[in-house]
């Protein structure tokens, strides 16, 4: 679920790894020489006052065609891609003595969100203040303001026609070139909700209006949330504590109903898609033809196990075909939209894990026939980056390597044959130029904090280091930090895991261990990121003296559909036996003391926290657990349901998973924490828990931050991880 806290993303290999055994560590990474200093919360944690000093350094570039621009706040340089060598463009003077807007406020300040629309001609975008500015910069004049949005935001602006989609009074709006406001809707509330994400941002959904290549065409999702129940959430701020209710479609219960509307800028009509009735279906990852006359997008039914492709007439709005159509007994879950080949509109890429692993499919956009499999194996493609439209290939992320890396890869259409792009190492992250033939490469390794770096995508190893950041916490004491694998309960199957241990670790010496937890879906938090992708808290806890432990079981993401679905109607219980695999194997571990195991996650993380300290009282002594979902009957019905199915058709899964029960089963000394205005894992649960808790006789902590919703924000999150951090120091060291 994208609004749960999730474990860090994914990762990638360090090099040609062999192949592990259980219980083997692959690397430990020492601590370095000359380290005195010590950490506080405010260096570590992301809303402490001097963590942007204690993260790696960032370097920002964009693309202007097929030349690499590095921005700066007040600079704006080419980069030499074979040479690395700068070149000054312009910078924040030239842009202001060029707009001279006569408003004060009207001023560039920073060159950071820079964009370069046009390949070629010496063209940028460029914010000043609340206003946007097209800025021929070679020949010092102003081209184009972009209309301002007056008494409302702006969704998106397209390029193509200078037009943006804009949200005003909850209605939806066109704002043309010339600052012309065409109104959409009428009818927009809380209730029916225009142009913005719908489904509870499941199924890849990230928004809700999508521009035509051509930009006269702009298709939009309508959300009637009229029958959804309210939550209700409530504002202590007021003078008198006031409700304002979310909507909140719990699993089992009445779900939105959602259509997609297209507006045309030419004939200025809006028609909805002819896709019958919405009850109970999802539409997502909707694309347009290169031509703009289609549109396509995926549907599913509730059940989740059923999707289908289906082409729309994008001017009458009338049903054009079933291109797709995949079934599963668990369930599918479409992703990604199709991206047409820019070389040939006649054919497009599919996402799919019909094979069991996320891979490429070559189809006919005719009648949507795939007619190849670009992919395959027991790895996942992570991404379509984009095209090398010269050499014909697709650019992908992918964990072919190693299940803890991600490496960029090129895959050549005709031949189906991958290319290497990378040093075959660590997790990257690439952004491509127009055409394709270059790439911006971004990565870290488990010892290498940040690297920058432009490689051609037509050539294996072709590289060139363009910045390297040094590692800020060179002088402070540093934990140890390892990766291994170890055999899941099956037997059978591989998890990797993490393992943080104090600076100056004694292996003759017992210490407390604290397993750190997410375990669900779509999340992970061991790869091969920088110190493995450790969280931060981890360092602060090693220095406090506890050794940490952090394991990907089944369930988590990047792994192939029976990973993940091994859980499917009973969450909590595979990834419970496996997390006790863990725990098993720091038993066997001379250092870790039996007596002192704690345990903490947040979200889904303390779901699992709760579920381990009542299932096994035995184990853990002390847990902390955040924003935990209780009862999946509570939670959301896209996630709740494609996991776990409706309490209506799994009532055994929800009560056996359900902690209402095990709340008479807590022995050790348990604190739980909440946003007071969690709109995501909504308070129903904490509060449900505490009640059979109370009618129990078990004694659980509680802790809430008022009007905070289900991750803490800025500086209150240092107080959130100083208040965990004490919990454990105060019952388990």
């Amino acid at each position: 679920m994208k609004t749960m806290i999730k474990g860090a993303l994914m990762a990638v290999m360090l090099g040609a790894l062999a192949p592990l055994t259980p219980n083997t560590s692959l690397t430990t990474l020492p601590s370095l020489m000359a380290q005195n200093k010590l950490f506080t919360l405010e260096d570590l944690n992301y809303g402490g006052t001097n963590y942007r000093n204690m993260v790696p350094q960032s370097r920002y570039f964009t693309w202007w065609g097929e030349e690499l621009v590095r921005l700066d706040v007040e600079e704006c340089y080419l980069v030499n891609k074979q040479t690395g060598k700068e070149t000054l463009l312009f910078n924040v003077d030239d842009m202001n003595e060029i707009i001279a807007d006569p408003d004060e406020h009207t001023k560039v300040h920073s060159l950071f969100t820079l964009q370069f629309p046009t390949p070629a001609k010496t063209i940028v975008q460029v914010n000043a203040g609340s206003k946007r500015f097209l800025v021929d910069w070679k020949q010092k004049k102003t081209l184009f303001e972009v209309p301002p949005i007056v008494g409302g935001s702006r969704l998106e602006y397209c390029p193509a026609s200078k037009a943006a989609a804009a949200l005003i009074d909850n209605n939806l709006y066109v704002v043309d070139a010339n600052g012309k406001k065409t109104q959409l809707s009428t009818d927009g509330s809380r209730e029916i909700v225009y142009g913005q994400s719908v489904h509870r941002d499941e199924f890849g959904i990230e928004k809700g209006t999508f521009w035509s290549p051509d930009g006269q065409r702009l298709a939009f999702y309508r959300m009637d949330q009229s029958m959804v129940s309210d939550y209700p959430q409530v504002n202590i701020d007021t003078r008198v504590a006031s409700h304002e209710p979310d909507k909140y479609p719990m699993a089992g219960e009445t779900s939105h109903k959602v259509t997609v509307g297209v507006y045309d800028l030419k004939t200025q009509k809006t028609i909805y898609l002819d896709a019958g009735d919405p009850t109970d279906r999802y539409f997502t990852n909707i694309a347009w033809s290169p031509d703009a006359q289609t549109i396509y997008m995926f549907e599913l039914n509730r059940d989740q196990n059923d999707c289908r492709l289906v082409s729309y007439n994008a001017v009458t709005g009338q049903r054009i075909a079933e291109l797709d159509r995949e079934t599963h007994p668990k369930y599918v879950e479409p992703l990604h939209p199709i991206e047409f080949l820019p070389w040939d509109a006649s054919k497009y890429i599919m996402q799919s894990q019909r094979d069991g692993y996320n891979h490429l499919y070559l189809c006919n956009a005719k009648d949507g026939k795939i007619i190849k499999q670009l992919t395959s194996g027991k790895w996942v493609v992570m991404e379509v980056v984009g095209f090398n439209q010269k050499a014909k290939s697709i650019i992908i992320a992918s964990n072919e390597a190693s299940p803890i890396q991600r490496n960029i890869y090129a895959v050549d259409v005709k031949t189906g044959k991958r290319t290497l792009l990378d040093n075959g190492r660590g997790y990257h992250s690439a952004d491509l130029s127009a055409g394709g033939e270059w790439m911006l490469d971004s990565y870290s390794e488990p010892d290498v904090p940040r690297v920058y770096a432009v490689a051609n995508t037509q050539k294996a190893k072709t590289s060139k280091t363009l910045f390297a950041s040094e590692n800020p916490w060179k002088d402070y004491q540093v934990p140890e930090f390892s990766c291994g694998t170890i055999k899941a309960a099956d037997g059978q199957t591989d998890l990797y895991y993490r393992m943080v241990k104090p600076h100056g670790f004694d292996p003759s010496k017992k210490y407390p261990t604290v397993i750190y937890v997410y375990g669900g879906p779509h999340a992970h938090n061991v790869d091969a990121r920088w110190n493995y992708c450790s969280r931060s808290w981890e360092t602060y806890m090693a220095q406090k003296g506890y050794v940490l432990f952090i394991l990907d079981n089944r369930g988590s993401e990047n792994r192939g559909c029976d990973f993940e679905q091994a859980t499917f109607r009973q969450l909590g219980q595979i990834e419970m036996e496996d997390q006790m695999k863990g725990v098993e194997f720091l038993k066997s571990l001379p250092y870790v003391d039996q007596e002192r195991i704690g345990v903490h996650g947040w979200s889904f993380g303390g779901y699992m926290t709760i579920t381990l300290m009542t299932s096994h009282p035995e184990v853990f002594k002390v847990g902390v657990a955040g924003g935990p979902v209780i009862d999946w009957k509570w939670y959301e019905v896209m996630y709740g349901e494609r996991y776990m199915d409706t309490p209506q058709t799994n009532p055994e899964g929800y009560e056996k998973c359900s902690l209402i029960k095990q709340a008479k089963n807590l022995k050790g000394k348990l604190q739980i924490i909440t946003g007071y205005n969690d709109a995501t894992v909504v308070p129903q649960h904490c509060l449900s828990f505490i009640e059979a808790c109370i009618q129990a006789g078990t004694q659980p902590d509680f802790f809430v931050y008022p009007g905070e919703p289900h991750n803490m924000r800025g500086h209150q999150s240092v107080h959130l991880h100083e208040r965990i951090t004490q919990y454990f120091e105060d019952y388990l060291k």
